[in-house]
């Protein structure tokens, strides 16, 4: 008899644990939108209205509840580094691919942390910055081979770049929604090849640019 009672409320409590996680998500998602991804756990609970516990008991790490929040996002970018690797126009498809992730950053202040944070936790954002590097490199490669694209850059030269213009984003589509695509067309009119110019400097490492994005966006604080 116990038994049968025990499997009874189970589905109200499944309920009850899934109601909890949507809240929890929700909650992250307008505050990592809001103030960005290193906004305090307790903060997301409160929101939530529910208590740290419940938070901790969903999602046990920072990483965890960015993954949630964020995974449609992060998969949805790297489709559309699929379409833009797929595409004949290497320099079109380059520049639409990085308008559709300024695009995304510009309205969410969360997104553009990502861009710079390490979270230790989060699959799909390490695979984001694999896949967003291959994308880069393999349209600028060919963007070059078409004459399109300057000879003496380095995908890391566009990341860095990328970095600094999106932490302003957010604030600039805050201000005049839609128009952070006039810096964007600027900074990408520098890479064209009818702009090349002697550079002063070697293009940073990929390990300098790890550590530059860590310097910008530093580590997340420990929940």
């Amino acid at each position: 008899m116990a038994a049968q009672e025990s499997r009874k409320k189970s589905p109200p409590l499944r309920r009850d644990a899934r109601r909890n996680r949507d809240l929890l998500v929700a909650a992250a998602q307008e505050l990592f939108a809001e103030r960005g991804i290193n906004v305090p756990l307790d903060e997301i609970a409160k929101r939530a209205g529910v208590g740290n516990a419940t938070l901790y008991r969903r999602f046990p790490t920072r990483g965890d509840l960015v993954e949630a929040v964020f995974h449609g996002d992060l998969t949805a970018v790297m489709a559309a580094g699929e379409r833009a690797r797929a595409a004949d126009d290497a320099w079109g498809a380059l520049t639409a691919y990085l308008e559709g992730v300024c695009a995304l950053i510009a309205r969410d202040r969360g997104v553009s942390d990502l861009m710079t944070t390490g979270i230790e936790g989060a699959p799909t954002l390490d695979a984001i910055h694999v896949h967003n590097h291959a994308t880069l490199s393999t349209l600028m490669r060919r963007a070059v081979a078409d004459g399109e694209l300057r000879t003496d850059v380095a995908p890391e030269d566009l990341l860095f770049a990328l970095s600094a213009l999106g932490g302003s984003l957010p604030a600039v589509e805050r201000v005049r929604p839609g128009s952070w695509r006039r810096p964007l067309a600027l900074l990408l009119d520098g890479f064209r090849a009818t702009a090349q110019r002697p550079l002063p400097e070697p293009a940073l490492s990929a390990e300098e640019t790890r550590h530059v994005h860590r310097e910008l966006g530093g580590e997340p604080p420990t929940p």
